[in-house]
């Protein structure tokens, strides 16, 4: 199946934890510039995002309730970057 992650957590949260990102890090090489590449997206704020109906089962409840990108995004971006992640509150 072909994830399309929307934002930050987002392939964790609509799998139901059955799929994570990995932290990471860029070590650059000392031979060479670094090359960085940004891209931008503007998903639709009033569209509901949850865990994929096929992930959940009796056995396998949701583990994160279904919520509006717009919330989502603003408590992201309200809480910070402290390593913990945004999901914990879903």
């Amino acid at each position: 199946m072909a994830v399309k992650p929307l934002f930050p957590y987002s392939k964790k949260l609509i799998t139901n934890d059955k799929f994570r990102s990995v932290d990471h890090r860029v070590l650059a090489g000392r031979i060479g510039p670094r090359v960085s590449v940004v891209c931008f997206f503007h998903p639709i704020p009033a569209r509901k995002i949850g865990p994929i109906k096929e992930f959940l089962s009796d056995s396998n409840p949701a583990i994160y309730r279904e919520t509006h990108i717009s919330e989502y995004v603003a408590h992201y971006t309200s809480k910070g970057l402290d390593g913990n992640s945004t999901l914990n509150s879903f």
